[in-house]
């Protein structure tokens, strides 16, 4: 069912007329905005630009393509539809649609947020000259495209849990074989990873990150069997792996575990200490927060978790944001970010959003650590995943 629907109109109109907004303009051309894809849930063929605007009240209207009608078969009876074929009747039907109205659009002011910044510029200009003021939709995304629901929370919970041990035995996999005297390399640590995640029937879409020694260093790294790269005792290894189940109402888990072949050493220790500290500063802020029903935004953790690493003296080796959210469609959703260093995330962290936290530090050419755990909110608690999150470095022998 599309998240836009008679039983959830109600709900998103009080949100309208509480942000002092006329109507929310949903807009989409090929895909390229997923929130309007996900709020109108179209299926078939659709190649011409879709306006559907949700009013402060009464029915949503839609502006539609006179050749592409079929994909329009379940929009309800009760609701506005107009066709068009001509950019000069579109404009006029726009016009008449918007004209003196405030509207929020998928918009971000100076490409704050890029994930909320889906519309083109000629449309946003196109809109406001049809007479409309435009905003930012991006509360609005958080509250009705963002948020999970208790089956995507129990389907969360399932692949958390599931993802974590695959880790887990990953690491005793390649452990063995390296103390042992034959090595896997890392390519085949990630496959190994796949076939386990395919007996499973979770899906990932792109296989995870399996780092040994300095390739940990690359927050992006990709292990290939072209370059193979054997993982070898004393070395430290990352694994980055992500997966939801394939049937249901799956979302994304997404965890980053850490392992020494062996013996870690000093160094490896105090890199440690420093991304696990800023793991649970994030942590701790946002649960403080929830409990106390006191707003929290997601530049304000990642500032949380950055001090804790720039105290510790590698300020400059963590080189991302502490983390993304996860709605209930993509891995690096359209929700609120935890990051005020790639992005101005100004959005707060309400009841329903979820999201990553994964803190890293990465010396170029030594060494590489992130740990990362996922959190939702929910009645007044930010519940982390998985439950028994990575305190030490797990020695893999």
């Amino acid at each position: 069912m599309p998240l836009l629907n008679p039983k959830s109109l109600p709900s998103i109109q009080a949100a309208i007329k509480a942000m002092d907004l006329d109507g929310w303009l949903l807009f989409d051309f090929h895909g390229l905005n997923p929130v309007a894809t996900g709020m109108i849930g179209l299926e078939g063929l659709l190649s011409r630009r879709i306006f559907v605007l949700v009013g402060r009240e009464g029915a949503p209207m839609a502006l539609t393509h006179a050749i592409e009608q079929g994909p329009w078969k379940h929009w309800p009876a009760e609701w506005g539809k107009q066709t068009y074929s001509s950019w000069r009747t579109l404009e006029d039907q726009l016009g008449k649609l918007v004209k003196r109205k405030r509207v929020a659009m998928e918009y971000s002011p100076g490409d704050a947020v890029p994930y909320l910044d889906r519309v083109p510029a000629g449309v946003l200009e196109m809109v406001k000259a049809a007479g409309a003021k435009v905003v930012t939709s991006g509360e609005l995304v958080s509250r009705f495209y963002a948020t999970w629901a208790t089956g995507h929370i129990d389907s969360h919970r399932r692949a958390a849990a599931a993802i974590a041990q695959v880790a887990k035995d990953a690491f005793t996999v390649s452990g063995k074989r390296a103390k042992g005297g034959a090595p896997m390399a890392e390519h085949e640590l990630q496959k190994w990873i796949m076939d386990r995640f395919a007996e499973q029937k979770l899906s990932c879409g792109h296989g995870p990150i399996v780092a040994a020694g300095a390739n940990a260093a690359n927050p992006h790294y990709e292990p290939s069997s072209a370059t193979p790269r054997l993982i070898q005792r004393g070395e430290i290894l990352l694994i980055d792996l992500w997966a939801r189940e394939e049937a249901g109402p799956g979302v994304y888990a997404d965890q980053t575990w850490m392992a020494s072949l062996g013996p870690p050493s000093p160094r490896a220790l105090e890199v440690w200490k420093a991304v696990c500290g800023a793991r649970d500063a994030a942590i701790a802020l946002v649960q403080e927060r929830v409990k106390k029903g006191a707003e929290v935004r997601g530049a304000e953790v990642d500032d949380a978790s950055r001090a804790v690493i720039e105290k510790a003296g590698f300020g400059q080796y963590f080189t991302h944001r502490t983390g993304h959210s996860i709605d209930p469609l993509d891995l690096h959703g359209s929700g609120p970010h935890i990051d005020n260093l790639e992005t101005r995330e100004e959005r707060l962290l309400i009841p329903g959003v979820a999201f990553s936290i994964e803190p890293g530090v990465y010396i170029p050419g030594e060494i590489g650590m992130r740990t990362e755990v996922n959190m939702y909110l929910v009645d007044g608690k930010a519940v982390v995943t998985p439950e028994n999150c990575q305190r030490e470095l797990i020695i893999a022998e």
